[in-house]
């Protein structure tokens, strides 16, 4: 096969998988999306404090999901390696992961004003935030499940069922916080509060139409993926604990890296944190591309790791990383061009009140156009590296490159030099892009025989 063929042949491979996988990403980020702008239709403290505890909540989901998210490359590799029986052993111990992960977390989502207000955010707005976490955290648990089926859908190559799923859920998200915020047909206006039993509802129709869509469908019942009371494996829950908790660590301080920037911001007053959650929302939904493509990126090279076709599993992981550095140059062109539209999704730009807000929304913008490229590379990356079973040294590097290079050099901008949130921002930058150029050098450096297993 010619080289021209090679790559026509894995990008339509890897967008088989990366199409439905980000199309679904993009669907939850609109639910996130359309969450925060109608957050700001309640004003803009609402929005801070709504802001405050949905990248909480966001930020907790994300490193649970990362932990059950090992249940993606040993999966793909089964599946590589026309072991279907095994796969389903590896999701069903997933779930009982999903669960030891998720009981302990919602007892710190429930009780996280207490550590909101050792941190110094606004006292106004402690008891909304509150509101809100305690309605959101009963969606935890059945979004951790759904994260592992939506894994395993991806291993075996058959994700259709995950993005039409997810795309039936906007519009019932935006009809259930349309309805609990104003109280509408008889129920009582909860405001801030009705957006998270919004989210709560939604997280278990997900789950619960996944669950039964495969339970159902005849291609799905030779894995035995609901056989039985999945009885607890101590070999493979170790196994998946090796790869996941490294993954765990790495989703932690990215995610913390954001989220602790939030806090920082948050001690500044009101308006940096609504400016600061416009910014983030519109980087985060452009983002979930790339993640899609991580997770197709993943399932690829685990797959050809399993047929023992290690040099087709290192192209698949270029390919991969080449397509989401496409996507993501695109979008930073319309951060630079378009901010004002972009901050008008969210608040009225023409009310004098918001004008603070707007202001700094549109520079924050500014730099989020240059993280971009790094952004997606970098969560590319590590997804071909987690589909290697490579994640000890990711974790390492991204503890270095987060935390050390991003969140450091952010505080130091941001509230040593006093450049405040657009400091802070300019440290999210370089600390992505530290991420992007060590992980994908880690990438191209592993030597691979067709038996190595990576530790």
């Amino acid at each position: 096969m010619s080289i021209r063929s090679q790559i026509s042949s894995e990008i339509r491979a890897s967008l088989f998988l990366a199409l439905p996988l980000a199309g679904a990403q993009m669907a939850q980020a609109a639910i996130a999306f359309v969450d925060t702008a109608m957050m700001g239709k309640l004003g803009s403290s609402i929005l801070a404090a709504g802001g405050l505890g949905a990248i909480s909540f966001g930020a907790l989901l994300i490193v649970g999901s990362g932990i059950v998210a090992a249940v993606s490359p040993l999966a793909a590799e089964a599946y590589g390696a026309g072991q279907p029986q095994k796969v389903g052993q590896v999701i069903r111990q997933g779930f009982g992961l999903a669960v030891l992960v998720a009981l302990p977390t919602m007892v710190l989502i429930w009780q996280m004003r207490s550590l909101f207000s050792s941190m110094g955010q606004p006292p106004e707005l402690l008891e909304q935030t509150e509101r809100y976490l305690r309605a959101i955290v009963w969606g935890y648990l059945p979004g951790l499940g759904f994260a592992v089926l939506k894994d395993f859908a991806s291993a075996i190559s058959k994700p259709r069922s995950v993005i039409i799923i997810t795309l039936c859920s906007v519009p019932l998200n935006i009809i259930g916080n349309d309805v609990l915020m104003y109280g509408k047909f008889g129920l009582p206006a909860l405001g801030l509060e009705g957006i998270g039993w919004s989210s709560t509802i939604v997280l278990w129709v997900m789950f619960l139409a996944i669950a039964l869509h495969i339970h159902h469908q005849r291609q799905f019942r030779i894995y035995g993926i609901f056989r039985g009371f999945p009885t607890f494996d101590r070999h493979l829950i170790q196994e998946l604990l090796h790869i996941g908790l490294p993954i765990g660590i790495i989703a932690f301080v990215e995610t913390g890296l954001f989220t602790v920037t939030t806090y920082l911001i948050g001690q500044m007053g009101v308006a940096p944190l609504a400016a600061h959650q416009i910014a983030l929302e519109t980087a985060g939904v452009t983002f979930r591309i790339p993640l899609g493509i991580a997770f197709a990126t993943t399932a690829r090279v685990g797959q050809l790791r399993g047929q023992n076709n290690p040099r087709g599993a290192r192209f698949a992981g270029y390919v991969g990383i080449a397509l989401g550095a496409a996507f993501m140059c695109g979008t930073a062109i319309l951060f630079w061009t378009i901010p004002r539209p972009i901050v008008a999704l969210f608040l009225d730009i023409q009310d004098p009140a918001n004008s603070k807000v707007v202001e700094l929304a549109q520079v924050l913008l500014g730099v989020a156009a240059t993280f971009q490229l790094f952004d997606g590379i970098q969560v590319i990356a590590a997804g071909a590296l987690r589909g290697l079973k490579d994640t000890r040294i990711p974790m390492v590097i991204g503890i270095f490159a987060y935390w050390g290079i991003g969140l450091g050099s952010g505080y130091g901008f941001g509230m040593v030099l006093g450049w405040g949130a657009v400091g802070l921002w300019w440290g999210l930058a370089l600390g992505l892009a530290v991420a992007a150029g060590v992980l994908t050098w880690r990438f191209s450096t592993i030597h691979l025989q067709p038996s190595e297993q990576i530790r």
